[in-house]
């Protein structure tokens, strides 16, 4: 039976030739008078949102109350709002050259100021990070599922819509960077099991992606074909710190050639990415031989058989894994699975620019495909074999948890995506690992906490799952181990100064022998331990943008200084240190013109604003 759908909409293929609008709020007019008034929307994730389209929806709810407005998504991407004015003076004049010029989504600056009107709602399964903490409408209106089962929670709520961004090529479509969900639903309404129409707002910047992304013109009611197409969002890439690098470095020596990979967005995704491919090149040598800390795993050699790699997100550090021939290994005719992408610009255009054949060999899947076993398992554990599962974690417990998607009770910082399902897959598969990532610290406020505590204020992945972790210091491989050893693991790679508070706390639970000590080939965990050791192969191997950057050669000269000052807020100490700093530390070679960028004189005055002298010790001291 259709949902709220009129005879000559309804059923899984409505026409031969999509309805064509050139403006949105007429095509949203005609979406909702398809629906009787009555929208309930899927949106993808991240990148594919039409926000063309999507905003002509809200705008017509806003003028018209009669009709109702229900929206399901995930990863509304926004651009970074400046809580500062040093943060207003790096990123403002920036803004499109990083993140391009795509508009705001009018629903989500809507609940940012609390102004989202009755007959609209939004409720998301994963945020964009960090970008609805504090906000009651979104984190009232979260809910939390693991990316497979996110499918199921949305054909719960019956959506008779299906709006995404996608090229066209002759009369076929692609989902391009949203096969996600997408695609399960469309196959579900061709067999019957749904009823919804879809709808499409062109764009000739996605690459068109074939195989499982491609659709014909028979499966879109309607398509947007706009008189100024939308830029696409970029996803800024940060700079790869040591800490980071050296994890990297620490995850490679786990990765089994001939096996399959997994990495997530992020400094860490792209360091890592990076030593493989300085592995495959047989160029870590050195770096092994001067290694300051304790290494496991015993895979540094080039690749020979190359990897496979299936993944939820095609992130930057794949392609460039594919596009190096490190992933080389086919399955099905691909070298690469994976479920969306949202990158930065210059991997849409590397996508587009390549020869079809080569594209080819990318197959954008639904994440029931990639995330999960069910369904054909026998060809997936064939396929999957020596599989290395990485991704990030905000903090661990000596116990073996982790959180990973929230910053205290009840807030949610992003949500658990498809992480928990790559540790079920790890589980149940042959020499499958689950490797979760973390620095060892995080400094705010001018203080420095460990990332490896006691307890966990909320669990993301429990200690029964717990696997293999690897901060800067090294890898603890703790699937299977008692309580105890697992402990031990840990604390031997944290840093060494919340070493022994962490043995107390273990030791006064009963957990740890109380004549246990650290051993002392893990009692030199220190951040200059790590500097020293990398300082000689940066930049040469290990670049602070290993996988290339949109920030100009000033922004990167600040962005060291700026960590500092963000590091520095709210500690009055750490702060007159930065501006003691900008008079008995020495001139920074681009000191003038990085004070100019950020709007300050060049040269220093006694007049200068303090924030203007801490911008300028933080420069110098990071010289």
């Amino acid at each position: 039976m259709a949902h709220d759908l009129p005879p000559t909409l309804a059923g899984p293929t409505l026409t031969e030739h999509p309805q064509e609008f050139a403006d949105a709020d007429a095509m949203a007019r005609a979406i909702f008078d398809a629906v009787n008034g009555k929208v309930r929307l899927a949106l993808p994730l991240g990148l594919g949102k039409p926000v063309t389209l999507v905003n002509a929806l809200v705008r017509a709810a806003m003028s018209d109350t009669s009709l109702d407005l229900k929206i399901f998504t995930a990863l509304t991407l926004r651009r970074p709002q400046p809580s500062s004015d040093m943060e207003r003076r790096f990123l403002e004049p920036a803004l499109d050259s990083l993140f391009g010029t795509t508009p705001p989504l009018l629903y989500a600056d809507l609940i940012a100021r609390d102004e989202l009107p009755d007959n609209i709602e939004v409720s998301e399964f994963f945020f964009q990070a960090g970008s609805w903490l504090g906000n009651e409408y979104a984190q009232r209106h979260y809910i939390s599922a693991n990316y497979t089962y996110a499918r199921d929670v949305l054909i719960s709520q019956k959506p008779n819509v299906l709006a995404q961004l996608m090229p066209r090529d002759g009369d076929g479509f692609s989902m391009s960077c949203n096969t996600d969900i997408s695609a399960d639903l469309f196959a579900r309404r061709k067999e019957g099991g749904m009823d919804f129409i879809a709808v499409a707002e062109l764009s000739d910047k996605l690459p068109f992606m074939g195989g499982p992304a491609a659709i014909g013109a028979d499966e879109i009611a309607m398509m947007l074909a706009p008189h100024e197409q939308i830029d696409l969002f970029s996803a800024v890439r940060r700079p790869v710190s040591p800490a980071q690098h050296a994890i990297g470095l620490h995850v490679s020596r786990l990765v089994r050639d001939g096996g399959t990979l997994q990495i997530g967005i992020g400094a860490i995704g792209d360091a890592v990415a990076n030593v493989l491919l300085l592995r495959d090149r047989d160029a870590l040598g050195d770096i092994w031989k001067a290694s300051p800390v304790p290494l496991k795993g015993e895979h540094t050699r080039p690749f020979k058989e190359g990897l496979y790699a299936v993944s939820e997100m095609l992130v930057g550090g794949l392609l460039a894994l594919f596009e190096g021939g490190v992933l080389r290994r086919e399955v099905d005719g691909a070298v690469i699975h994976a479920g969306f992408f949202v990158e930065a610009r210059d991997m849409y255009e590397r996508l587009r620019a390549m020869p079809a054949q080569t594209r080819d060999k990318i197959h954008m899947m639904p994440v029931s495909f990639t995330n999960a076993l069910y369904g054909d398992e026998a060809a997936k554990r064939a396929a999957r074999v020596h599989a290395r599962f990485i991704n990030g974690a905000m903090q661990v417990s000596v116990l073996g948890d982790a959180m990973s998607d929230a910053a205290k009770p009840g807030q949610v910082v992003s949500g658990v995506g498809g992480q928990f399902n790559f540790f079920e897959q790890a589980f149940a598969l042959e020499d499958g690992q689950a490797v979760l990532t973390l620095p060892a610290t995080r400094q705010s406020g001018g203080a420095t906490t460990s990332n490896i505590v006691w307890q966990l204020a909320v669990t993301t992945v429990p200690r029964h799952m717990r696997d293999v972790v690897v901060t800067e210091y090294g890898a603890a491989h703790l699937r299977g181990e008692t309580d105890e050893t697992v402990i031990q693991r840990l604390i031997c790679i944290a840093d060494s100064r919340f070493q022994d508070d962490l043995v107390k706390q273990a030791q006064a639970a009963g957990k740890l022998a109380s004549n246990w000590r650290v051993p002392e080939a893990h009692r030199n965990n220190f951040p200059e331990k790590i500097k020293n050791w990398l300082a000689p192969h940066q930049p040469a191997l290990l670049p602070d943008f290993p996988l290339g950057t949109d920030f100009s050669e000033i922004e990167q000269v600040l962005l060291p200084a700026l960590t500092e000052l963000s590091q520095a807020a709210g500690n009055t100490r750490a702060m007159f240190a930065l501006i003691a700093a900008s008079v008995t530390h020495q001139r920074h070679p681009n000191e003038s013109a990085a004070m100019e960028r950020m709007g300050y004189a060049p040269a220093p005055s006694v007049t200068e604003p303090l924030q203007a002298c801490a911008l300028r010790g933080a420069l110098r001291r990071t010289a």
